[in-house]
């Protein structure tokens, strides 16, 4: 998709606006991203940034629970939230008839969400049972973006497990979500993104009405998350009760995503190259000809590239048989990383991966929903919501020298190994 007219400025009370108009169809996406992800979370309240993720949608100073609910499909349209490392975004995307309604709601719990304790106690209740679904009683829950990063790194920011911890959420206080929302949902913390049929004009006009008195506050100075690279490799265990098979996951530290996007997207195509397809490295060798896995992936980003700020992690993960050791699996992936990391890939092979993300960058902010988060996030974490639209570019121009150069840096001595069993024993 052609990159739009995008228009971009700052209200008196510090909210970052982005406007993209697209007179394509008649729907309008809506989102804003607050700069506040669970590696904010102070020690002892893992969860907490999941946690208030989940109250924002229990009313507010002015409506009542569920009318949020009620006021976007009632219009015919969709929303939803999600926390990520270092962002919590909430969006809606309706008919364009409906934008004023999407920007009074984002604006009114912006304003102040109704914390109450039976909206919290509720809103605990439900983020453990997520949990329990998506992570305690499901095969490889929480594999590998719980259970690596505790492996790879020695921080509490960039250790711990973000879903949450029962004993933490339990003892978060309306004080505490009070002073969570004070601190990290001021509007100079915050990107407000308007995407789709609209007029500059009209969207401005109507951000000024409903966001223009919403009380500026004091924003938080935001802690720098990096820590020194492993000093050799670094191994970790987790038996899993349901998992039928042993996992492993392989992680390494990435260039750091904002000042070296480059290497960054190096990468990227890096992950292709050698677990996209049938026809990739990884896949040939330990799928196909030695059987020593029965998958393997290989991605940028735990939640995926663009996702956070430095640190991120660069993963390989593989299922594979009980009869098959471990030693055997890192011994392949190093030898495929060792050939990449001395030959680099052929410019036919180079050209099938990258053609393969220009397409799927393009599909996928073809789609307004993705547009607008994408938006959002780049506006946030990069300055610069136009960047998405560079990255086919960018991406293509990675050479099989930014690849080679990538390989070389996914060293056995600077690594985090972690084994999951199936609970009836480790090797």
């Amino acid at each position: 998709m052609a990159a739009p007219d995008l228009h971009t400025f700052t209200l008196p009370n510090g909210l970052r606006v982005v406007l993209a108009p697209d007179t394509t169809s008649p729907v309008v996406g809506v989102s804003v991203h607050y700069d506040v992800g669970f590696r904010s979370e102070p020690e002892g309240r893992t969860g907490f940034a999941h946690l208030f993720e989940h109250l924002m949608f229990q009313g507010s100073e002015s409506l009542e629970k569920l009318a949020h609910f009620r006021h976007v499909q009632s219009s015919g349209g969709t929303f939803n939230g999600s926390t990520h490392p270092d962002y919590t975004d909430y969006f809606e995307v309706l008919p364009s008839a409906a934008l004023e309604r999407a920007l009074f709601l984002e604006a009114d719990r912006m304003r102040a969400p109704k914390l109450t304790q039976e909206n919290l106690q509720n809103q605990i209740d439900v983020v453990k049972e997520e949990i329990r679904l998506n992570v305690l009683n499901r095969p490889y829950g929480g594999f590998p973006w719980i259970l690596l990063p505790p492996v790879l790194y020695k921080t509490f920011p960039n250790a711990h497990n973000g879903y949450g911890d029962f004993t933490d959420l339990e003892q978060a206080s309306l004080d505490d979500c009070a002073a969570f929302f004070d601190t990290y949902y001021a509007p100079g913390n915050a990107v407000l993104t308007v995407a789709g049929d609209f007029t500059v004009e009209q969207a401005r006009e109507l951000v000024e009405r409903h966001f223009g008195d919403v009380p500026a506050r004091e924003t938080p100075q935001r802690p720098s998350f990096a820590e020194p690279p492993p000093q050799g490799e670094l191994r970790g265990e987790h038996q899993d009760p349901h998992a039928p098979l042993p996992a492993l996951a392989v992680g390494y530290r990435m260039p750091d995503p904002i000042n070296d996007l480059d290497a960054y997207l190096a990468h990227l195509v890096l992950a292709s190259v050698l677990t996209e397809g049938d026809g990739s490295r990884l896949q040939q060798r330990m799928v196909h000809k030695e059987a020593l896995v029965t998958d393997i992936n290989a991605g940028a980003g735990l939640f995926g590239p663009f996702e956070a700020r430095d640190p991120d992690t660069f993963s390989i993960t593989a299922m594979y048989s009980p009869e098959v050791t471990v030693d055997r699996v890192l011994g392949a992936l190093d030898e495929e990383l060792e050939l990449l990391a001395s030959t680099p890939p052929s410019e036919q092979e180079l050209a099938k991966v990258t053609a393969r993300w220009v397409s799927s960058l393009h599909k996928e902010h073809d789609r307004l929903v993705s547009r607008t988060l994408g938006l959002g996030s780049f506006q946030l974490l990069y300055g610069d919501a136009g960047l998405i639209y560079q990255l086919p570019d960018r991406i293509a121009a990675v050479t099989p020298q930014d690849v080679s150069g990538a390989a070389k840096l996914l060293r056995p001595d600077s690594r985090a190994v972690l084994q999951v069993f199936p609970a009836g024993g480790a090797e």
